[in-house]
């Protein structure tokens, strides 16, 4: 072939590349699937506490409810809202998807309705939105709706530590989840339906099939991927049995072989009837008895007398150690029920981790709805192990004494 020939036949080589760059470059700009599970976190103003990688509740709750097209339904421990805070554009946001035409139904628990009535009524009367309130303590004899948790159009879901309070997410710390894995998705939904119900008069109605979870179930997180297995409570009014979360926690700590990190705001191994409560216990000191190293990491509201004295006797360093934390008071005055550590989290080995609404007393496992979630893999763990260290090591933590008396601190500001 000559010269002049091959660079004729060159030339519409080139020219159809050419026309085929720009196609390929936008399908290289084409933005990456969300994470199926995204940490989020609210962290106390004033404090050394926030991660600037971590979304905050306060933005990613409306942002949720703005993008919902059929349905919201929000399950929450009380409701509590105060002029100009965080939580007002999310009660503005679940207005607005009710004047939008989405179906908004709001859950809240009958015990706490009187101390907080009003946000909740203010819902209530907003055409699109029905509100229910479960007596728990009426069907179970004690407990309450202690779950934190909220599904929009069915397709994503949050679960946390945080209530629908103004101070969870500016004086608290907190930690939940955003999830997008849809047969997790499925089991909060399937819990708010019976909740539903039952604060209507409903009864709990007998486990089928139809209503098995299962699991685990992949996931992907930010760096990897993970498998995830719903872990929620009470045992006895689950939809699906194998849900119940106080075997899942004691199997993964049975499990470990190197670390068990824990973060509550309080944990209890007698009941305030007397009655003791092992399981979660027993569990940590067999690990401790195999070369486990254990941490247990609590707010300073288990100074109470009738706690402390529990969290003194577990204190056992190096094996076993229990730190308090205490935030210091805000620049702006008191505020009650507030400055205080409220995540509820463990991660074991660095590999497998437990979130959820649950503080490790008897009632929270047998007599309060709670919701949550088990992760194995690294790349989920590994967030948790940072965020446990940053709070571990903070100025804010200092272990127990065992030997010392020590003043529980004025929570509600009433002398």
């Amino acid at each position: 072939m000559s010269l002049p020939r091959a660079r004729l036949l060159l030339v519409p080589l080139l020219l159809s590349l050419a026309c085929a760059a720009p196609a390929t470059a936008v399908r290289a700009s084409e933005p990456a699937a969300p994470p199926d599970l995204v940490l989020v976190e609210s962290s106390p103003v004033e404090t050394t506490l926030d991660h600037a990688d971590i979304p905050d509740a306060h933005g990613v709750w409306p942002e949720m409810v703005n993008g919902a097209t059929k349905t919201v339904d929000v399950a929450q421990f009380y409701v509590s809202n105060a002029p100009g805070s965080r939580l007002e554009p999310v009660i503005q946001a679940l207005e607005a998807a009710a004047d939008r035409g989405v179906k908004v139904r709001v859950l809240a628990e009958e015990k706490f309705y009187k101390q907080y009535p009003e946000t909740l009524e203010r819902l209530a009367k907003r055409p699109g939105i029905e509100l229910r309130r479960l007596d728990t303590a009426a069907l179970l004899g004690s407990g309450v709706l202690h779950a934190k948790y909220f599904v929009v159009d069915g397709r994503e879901a949050y679960l946390g530590s945080q209530n629908f309070d103004w101070r969870a997410l500016e004086h608290i710390q907190e930690l939940g989840l955003r999830i997008r894995v849809p047969e997790v998705v499925r089991s909060l939904t399937d819990i708010f339906e019976l909740d539903w119900r039952l604060a209507s008069g409903g009864t709990v109605p007998v486990p089928s099939p139809d209503k098995q979870v299962g699991g685990p179930f992949r996931a992907r997180v930010e760096g990897g991927t993970v498998r995830v297995t719903p872990a929620h409570s009470p045992q006895g009014y689950l939809p699906d049995p194998g849900t119940w979360d106080l075997p899942k926690l004691v199997a993964l700590i049975d499990g470990a072989k190197r670390s068990v990190r824990v973060q509550l705001l309080t944990y209890r191994a007698k009941g305030r009837d007397g009655s003791t409560f092992p399981e979660l216990e027993d569990a940590l000191k067999r690990a401790v008895a195999r070369g486990v190293k254990v941490e247990l990491l609590l707010a300073d509201w288990g100074k109470r007398k009738g706690t402390i004295e529990g969290l003194q006797e577990l204190q056992a360093p190096p094996g076993l150690t229990v730190k308090l934390v205490t935030i210091p008071r805000w620049s702006g005055g008191f505020i009650p029920f507030a400055r205080v550590v409220h995540a509820k989290y463990m991660v074991v080995d660095g590999e497998r981790a437990w979130l959820g609404t649950s503080n490790w007393e008897r009632d929270y496992f047998t007599k309060s709805r709670n919701v949550g979630l088990v992760v194995e893999g690294e790349a989920f763990a590994r967030q948790l192990e940072r965020f446990f260290a940053d709070t571990w090591t903070s100025p804010y933590a200092a272990e127990v004494d065992p030997k010392a008396t020590y003043t529980a601190p004025n929570i509600s500001g009433t002398p």
